[in-house]
């Protein structure tokens, strides 16, 4: 007798062909001189994909994608017995199976895994697709797997949409491309063009020849002195600078007075490279840690932030956790962020406009941002060597990361005990 043995899935239990399988070992054991064919059968849900690259005697690919939830999970695909068909399962990717039954949010649930999962399938090379979409758990019309493929959405309002896992980084895929940054970067060259000066900002002087105001080598001596000239010198002429450049030939490094000359002429100059790279007015201010607050937008800007820590502390502190900010002076100067000898504060007139400084200043900048902070460790860089920068990118050195780590681990010993 011919026999044929065409089940579906027992929905969460075992598969169509595992099913298949065990009907047959059922029928010859009962007798074995039945001539048995299976053909295993799906409707798009569960194991459609193990049935057809059963039957055709196809291959399965293992891979990571986005589940439902947004998380990272093991999932798989598969090709036919011709090697030229691709097929998607949507409830080994997006399904009901890979999500807690008992806190089913399919309002939140996306399809982005399928999108990905659609791309590997075509770097394989692969044109033609199966895809069973039963069993999914998403609710968001596949615009998630659109995301993944590259599609840019809108809302009604013509607001950029953010689907499925993009929307707990708060980012889609738009925001992460090349064309993205572009836009951005023309956006923000053109509200350059609106942007409020500091000389906006600064009250206008009360008299240019007034004994209030200090000429600018009074300004300037000190921060510019004879120690940070040959400290200078040292770092230009005996390392390397970054992004491979040779060190300086200390013979034809420019004099002291050459030298300070040079930082004179172009004090507050504004920087047109640096003001289109980050689209606002960039003036070449070294004081700038010791100048006073110019505008209450900058204040504002202070006081958010310390809002924010306000904010991460609390929540650390409600979960039972224990919040800390290292701030690592910057490197480079010496006393970067005492420019002054004394306490004075120093007003200085220029273009009609008044900029005040002090030392007390940059305290007064860190007091406002960690304002009822409990746990603020400062590490000092000023008794580190010369180089404190990497040679390939200017960031910190790996000389200088261990000196941090280890003042971080010192820290925290301190703290457990």
């Amino acid at each position: 007798m011919n026999i044929l043995i065409s089940p579906q899935a027992f929905k969460g239990s075992i598969s169509a062909i595992e099913v298949a399988n065990n009907i047959e070992k059922g029928i010859i054991k009962a007798n074995p001189n039945h001539n048995i064919i299976k053909l295993p059968v799906a409707d798009g849900g569960d194991n459609t994909l193990d049935t057809l690259v059963g039957v055709t005697k196809g291959k399965i690919y293992e891979t990571t994608a986005t589940g439902p939830d947004g998380k990272k999970i093991k999932t798989k695909w598969g090709a036919l017995g011709d090697n030229k068909t691709a097929v998607i399962e949507m409830a080994k990717i997006s399904g009901l199976t890979l999500v807690d039954r008992n806190k089913l949010k399919p309002y939140t649930y996306t399809t982005y895994g399928m999108g990905e999962v659609i791309k590997e399938c075509l770097n394989y090379g692969f044109n033609n697709f199966i895809i069973g979409i039963g069993g999914s758990a998403t609710n968001d019309g596949g615009l998630g797997m659109a995301e993944a493929l590259g599609a840019i959405l809108k809302d009604k309002n013509n607001n950029y949409y953010l689907s499925g896992p993009n929307k707990m980084p708060g980012k889609n895929y738009f925001e992460y491309s090349y064309f993205y940054r572009v836009i951005n970067k023309l956006i923000g060259r053109f509200k350059l063009k609106n942007y409020r000066s500091y000389f906006d900002y600064l009250k206008s002087c009360k008299n240019n020849t007034s004994s209030d105001y200090v000429n600018k080598d009074e300004l300037l001596y000190n921060y510019y002195n004879e120690k940070r000239y040959e400290h200078e010198k040292a770092i230009f002429t005996q390392f390397e600078k970054s992004y491979g450049n040779k060190p300086e030939d200390a013979n034809t490094f420019p004099s002291f007075q050459e030298w300070k000359k040079n930082i004179y002429s172009s004090f507050l100059t504004e920087n047109k490279k640096l003001a289109k790279f980050f689209s606002e007015e960039a003036l070449l201010d070294p004081l700038t840690h010791n100048r006073l607050i110019i505008s209450k937008e900058m204040e504002e800007k202070e006081i958010l932030t310390n809002k924010l820590l306000l904010k991460i502390q609390y929540l650390t502190n409600k979960h039972q956790g224990s919040f800390h900010i290292i701030l690592p002076y910057l490197p480079g100067k010496p006393e970067y962020h005492k420019s002054f000898n004394d306490n004075k504060v120093y007003r200085y007139c220029f273009k009609n406009r008044e900029f005040v400084y002090s030392n007390e200043a940059f305290n007064q900048k860190l007091n406002r941002v960690f304002e009822n902070i409990n746990n603020v460790f400062i590490i000092s860089l000023d008794g580190f060597n010369l180089r404190k920068y990497d040679l390939f990118d200017g960031h910190f050195s790996k000389e200088l990361n261990k000196f941090v780590m280890k003042k971080l681990s010192e820290y925290i010993k301190e703290f457990d005990n």
